[in-house]
This record gives structure tokens, C-alpha cells and sequence, in this order.
């Protein structure tokens, strides 16, 4: 906008212009405006015209300031009066006032513009003027739309909306972003370091926010896995459990519960006011499809599982011996399953009653059990090979202590789980752990399962997993069951055929 000093009556008729810097500041703010801008004196004549509303409507400073009015240039002359009037009441009344009309370019043409008017005053409270800004409808309606949609994408998306600078820390977020980072308030996760918002996953955020930073907008949105960090309330030892641990067991429902997946897309902020791009942040948009991911995942798993099971069967079909039959369903129910699997049968496989499945470990009798070790798949124990030989004639025991999770599933009559450890346990702690079970070194989670088959209790099958893996949980009890099944039909089938030759006076 500019303003031209030799006709800015309004305020050199009191006396009022402060020198020529001042009227080089006015001068250079007006044409410094964005919007189009013209004002009124008293008497409705033009006192200024900036730089804007010359490109807007094509009649220069010269050609516009000291006109009285708009009409029959700017404005057609039958419409004149009554904008002329709306114009000018904004000297009477306080604040803006807002005017949509249709303005006249130098070349003949119509353009609607938006209006805010403003009345001026002067020292003695008289009313001195009129200033107008004005824009064009369409780039007045775009920026509303703009600020509505992050006014919307801030308060009610169903999405979750964090704006980060470049230092990666939150600026702004959204009330479903607070939610899904499960803070108290959204300004509880402004300004901190997403380390203190987040246990894992920490590194690929924080890695795809600075590639947007540098690179740009990804083509398409990411899933991203993540853990929150746990309440203060769970403690410092909250995720260290053992078998039987009620409070660890539900720790790690707690830890599975905090790690989410969420399909992020990224968006990188620039300056639309620097001459070169100035990155000012990433705005992150995200959404929680954890429910999705575990579906699929679950389905994935489901589907391998099935397909494994069917693929030993027909494996084992096809052993003449039925205790390699059982080694082989074995050796397939291992692949993303287990790192280790152990049969152990029973001594004297003879009827028993089957407890009841809710009875408590503390009222069940002393038991005499003996389990002697069958088969192991891999064979060897970390490069060296068994102490005792499976499925050896000795009969001697494996060295269970009384609780083992085997004598218990075997006692009950279900499936047993234990875990030595977490990511967080010392190393040796886990060895310990393992060493006092019989199990592998290395050994941190255990699922033991009885071996059922014509209403006899005939072993157990234990799976083993290392550390690095999570915990057995229900649906991996309900595949090892499935799988004890198929073995304990074979083992089964190995005894009766192993007393049909001794009734006959040979071994099988």
C-alpha cells in the first residue's frame, strides 16, 4: 500500500503528519499489505490506495487518490450510493464491519471482493475517515477454508494430529492424539522429547520425521509400532515375572496393551512467507489400526499353524515307526513357534482319575511321578549333545523338582506356562531360572503339555523359547494342545505295538 503525502488532506488539515519519515514508514507498511487497501476522509474522498489494490483492480495510485467516491470508476454508478453509504457508516458506529461487493476493473471487468471497514478518529474523538481492506471472495474463502480445516484436523478429527518442530518435540496436538499417548491433557506432551512418551519404536519415529524434515512428504502413509511408557503407578520392577507370578502376568498384559500400531502419514510445514522454504516442522497425522494388525497377524499365524499341522500328519503317514511319527510332529509344530521341544513320557502310563482343571497346586497330593525323556528336537543343546540319550531303554528319570511345570501339567491334566524372565532380567538370573527346570540354557518361557489319549495321561510335551521372544500365551496353549494330540495318538500306537511283540516274544 502507499499513501501520497501531497493529498493526505485528512490529517495535515490538523496539523496532525509527523515528517517526512513517517510518511515514508506509512507509505512503505501500506505497500508492504498483502490485502488491498484504500481510505476515506471525512467527506469521502480518497486519501490512499496501496500497491495490492492497484494489481486487483488495474487503476493506479495517480489515477485513484483524490476522487471523490467510487462511482462510475470504480463502482457502477447505480450501486454507488448505497456502498458509498455502507462505507462511510463505519465512521458512526465502532469495529469492523464486513461488506461483500462487486468492484469495477480498469479493463471493464467485475470483481467480488470482501470488505472489513473500520471507522478513524481523531485526538478530539471526531471521526476523521474510513480505512477499507478488501480481497478477492475466492482467495478470502480459500483461507477460511484453510483455517477451518486445521481448526477441524486440531479439535475433531477421528485422527490423531501432532505438530512437531524441528527439534522433534510436540507443538500442538490434537485431543485423540493425547488420548492415543494416553496423557492427562494435550499440553502434558507439548515441548517434551518423544523419548519421554514413548518406550520403543522411539528411533523409527524419530527416523521418519527427520527424513521428512530433509527429504519430504512419504508417497504413501507408514505403520509404525510403538510402546508407551508405563504409568508411574506400575513401579520399577512392574515387568519382571516368574511362574506363578500373578503380578507379572499381568504386567506383560499391560506391556501388550500399551504397544500400539499406528498408520502414520507425514506432511512437511514450510514458511509460505519466506522467500526461500524454511521447513517450520511436520505436522503427523496418525491412526490406530492395532485391532487391524493383530487380526491379520492373528489370521497369518492361524493359517501357518493349520497349514503345519496338516503337513505333518501327512508327513507322518508315512513313518513306519509311530515314535518317529512323534518326533516328526514335533519337528514341525517347532518352525515360528518354539525354539525347542521335549517328550517326556511317563514311566508307568496306567488309568488315573484326571483332576479337576480349577483345582489349586497347593491341594494336590505328593506325587511320584516319573517322566523319562523320549525325544528332543533340535538334538543337540547349544552344539553339544545330550547327557542322556533319548528315548534310551534305562528308564532313568529326568531330574524334575517337585512343581515342575511338567509334573504339574501332567498332574492336572492341562497345559502349564512359565516364564524365567523378561527383556529387563539379568542374563544370569534367566540361566538360573532355566538350570533349576532342567531346561537349556538360554531357556526364559516354558509351555507344558500333558499327552492325553484313551483316557490316559501318557507324558507331556514341553515347547521352550529363548530370550528374545515373547511369553506363550492362550492361543499358543490351544496349538500345543493340538499338537500333543497328534503326538500322544502316536505314542499311543508305539506301546500298543510295543506290547503286541512281547506278548508274541519279541520287541517291536
Amino acid at each position: 500500500m502507499a499513501a501520497r503525502s501531497e493529498t493526505h488532506s485528512a490529517s495535515s488539515s490538523d496539523g496532525d503528519d509527523g515528517g517526512p519519515d513517517d510518511e515514508l514508514l506509512l507509505a512503505a507498511l501500506l505497500d508492504g499489505m498483502d490485502a488491498a487497501l484504500c481510505a476515506f476522509d471525512a467527506d469521502g474522498v480518497i486519501t490512499h490506495w496501496n500497491r495490492e489494490a492497484e494489481r486487483m483492480l488495474g487503476w493506479s495510485q495517480e489515477e485513484a487518490v483524490g476522487r471523490q467516491g467510487l462511482a462510475g470508476w470504480a463502482v457502477r454508478a447505480a450501486d454507488a450510493e448505497d456502498i458509498e453509504s455502507q462505507l462511510l457508516g463505519a465512521m458512526r458506529s465502532p469495529g469492523r464491519h464486513l461488506h461483500e461487493f462487486a468492484l469495477l476493473t480498469k479493463d471493464g471487468g467485475r470483481v467480488l471482493v470482501r470488505i472489513q471497514s473500520s471507522g478513524v478518529t481523531g485526538a478530539d474523538g471526531r471521526a476523521k475517515g474510513v480505512y477499507c481492506a478488501f480481497s478477492e471472495v475466492h482467495a478470502q474463502i480459500d483461507l477460511e477454508r484453510s483455517i477451518a480445516l486445521s481448526e477441524a484436523l486440531l479439535e475433531d478429527a477421528s485422527w490423531g494430529v501432532v505438530l512437531v518442530d524441528a527439534d522433534l518435540r510436540p507443538t500442538v496436538a490434537n485431543a485423540h492424539a493425547a488420548r492415543a499417548f494416553r496423557a492427562p491433557a494435550r499440553a502434558a506432551m507439548l515441548g517434551r522429547p518423544l523419548g519421554e512418551l514413548l518406550d520403543q519404536g522411539m528411533e523409527e519415529l524419530e527416523g521418519a520425521l527427520q527424513h521428512v524434515l530433509g527429504e519430504g512428504s512419504p508417497p504413501a502413509p507408514a505403520e509404525i509400532w510403538v510402546t508407551l511408557r508405563a504409568p508411574l503407578t506400575d513401579g520399577p520392577d512392574a515387568g519382571t515375572r516368574g511362574a506363578g507370578n500373578a503380578s507379572g502376568h499381568a504386567s506383560e498384559a499391560g506391556a501388550e496393551s500399551r504397544r500400539r500400531c499406528w498408520r502414520s502419514g507425514f506432511l512437511r510445514l514450510a514458511s509460505p512467507l519466506a522467500e526461500e522454504p524454511v521447513p517450520l516442522g511436520v505436522a503427523w497425522l496418525f491412526q490406530d489400526v492395532t485391532a487391524h494388525k493383530r487380526a491379520e497377524r492373528d489370521a497369518a499365524r492361524l493359517h501357518f499353524r493349520d497349514s503345519q499341522l496338516h503337513r505333518a500328519a501327512r508327513a507322518a503317514a508315512e513313518c513306519p515307526d509311530p515314535m518317529e511319527a512323534a518326533r516328526l510332529h514335533l519337528e514341525f509344530a517347532l518352525a515360528g513357534f518354539a525354539d525347542r521341544a521335549l517328550l517326556d513320557l511317563a514311566a508307568d502310563p496306567g488309568p488315573e482319575p484326571s483332576p479337576t482343571l480349577d483345582a489349586s497346586l497347593d491341594a494336590l497330593p505328593p506325587s511320584d511321578t516319573r517322566l523319562v525323556r523320549a525325544a528332543s528336537t533340535p538334538v543337540a543343546d547349544r552344539g553339544r549333545a545330550p547327557y542322556i540319550e533319548a528315548n534310551a531303554p534305562s528308564g532313568i528319570p529326568v531330574a524334575y523338582t517337585e512343581g515342575h511345570p511338567a509334573l504339574q501339567a501332567y498332574q492336572r491334566c492341562t497345559s502349564v506356562r512359565a516364564s524365567g524372565g523378561t527383556n529387563t532380567t539379568a542374563a544370569h538370573e534367566a540361566g538360573e531360572w532355566a538350570r533349576a527346570r532342567s531346561w537349556p540354557a538360554g531357556t526364559v518361557h516354558g509351555l507344558c503339555t500333558v499327552l492325553r489319549c484313551r483316557g490316559r495321561s501318557l507324558g507331556v510335551v514341553t515347547f521352550l523359547r529363548e530370550a528374545g521372544r515373547r511369553p506363550f500365551d492362550r492361543e499358543d496353549a490351544d496349538y500345543a494342545e493340538q499338537t500333543a494330540a497328534l503326538v500322544a495318538v502316536a505314542v499311543d500306537l508305539a506301546g500298543v505295538l510295543e506290547r503286541r511283540g512281547a506278548d508274541h516274544g519279541y520287541r517291536h
